[in-house]
């Protein structure tokens, strides 16, 4: 059969460096033991490297083509091949309820929501390594006081340890892409709980990201329901005149609580 042609609307580039796939599929090892389950594997570069790992590999893949591509050149994987939508996929059913290490060379216009699904099934995700876009790995690693903290930043920080571990430049693809790629590994922290309505985090970290120029006292404001609003003061806390970027994830549990202790007045 021969290759696969990468397809735009998929936001297709596959890796070419042998090299790169290989050291990709190392840092698996930093959870040892766990099934791995690749998203996005196109014609297997780095599937190649992760089923030498000892451990059981699992494949999902959208594209029809490459999954002709993987039951011919990787048949010994057989049901492992996944002809579905990450997205839409139940995880709990991938290894029967067990926990995984979700990897892979993420597609960048998905790359979000990808981790999203992780966040929401963080009990069964500990660990999660692979390839993004640079900027989006440079935002999910950020610490506060920078530009690149922001929305990504604080939700994947609040339930798993971020690292940036190296740069991947575009030519190693084919089609090469306009940016740079990065390699990272989130590692699942030992937060239980956060100590806050955990929705109403979400719904305050976006919207005030969301304006992330203005002060909270300004940003905060379309937080609550109905035009109603706090007692003034409410905003002579000192969060107030900050800005989003300026706060830790602990201050942000507090802001929430802050925000959840009014709410209940009205």
């Amino acid at each position: 059969m021969k290759q696969v042609r990468p397809k735009k609307n998929l936001g297709q580039h596959f890796l070419t460096d042998l090299g790169i796939a290989s050291r990709i599929a190392d840092t698996v090892d930093a959870c040892p033991g766990l099934p791995v389950l690749e998203v996005g594997p196109g014609m297997g570069v780095l599937t190649q490297y992760l089923v030498k790992k000892n451990r059981p590999v699992r494949v999902v893949e959208i594209d029809s083509e490459s999954v002709a591509y993987l039951h011919e050149h990787f048949a010994f994987m057989n049901d492992d091949i996944i002809g579905e939508d990450f997205l839409r996929m139940d995880l709990a059913r991938v290894f029967d309820g067990r926990p995984f290490v979700l990897t892979g060379n993420y597609p960048y216009d998905i790359s979000s929501q990808i981790f999203f699904k992780m966040l929401d099934n963080r009990d069964l995700i500990p660990c999660c390594t692979g390839m993004i876009q640079h900027e989006v790995a440079l935002r999910m690693a950020s610490k506060p006081g920078n530009k690149q903290y922001g929305i990504l930043s604080v939700l994947m920080q609040a339930w798993y340890d971020v690292e940036y571990l190296f740069t991947v430049e575009p030519s190693v693809f084919n089609p090469p892409p306009k940016v740079q790629s990065a390699v990272i590994r989130m590692t699942r922290n030992n937060v239980e709980h956060l100590g806050c309505d955990e929705q109403l985090f979400k719904r305050i970290v976006k919207a005030v990201f969301n304006q992330r120029r203005k002060m909270l006292r300004v940003s905060l404001r379309q937080v609550f329901d109905g035009g109603q609003q706090p007692d003034k003061d409410f905003f002579t806390h000192p969060f107030m005149t900050r800005r989003p970027e300026q706060l830790t994830i602990a201050e942000f549990v507090e802001l929430t609580n802050m925000v959840a202790s009014v709410s209940r007045a009205f």
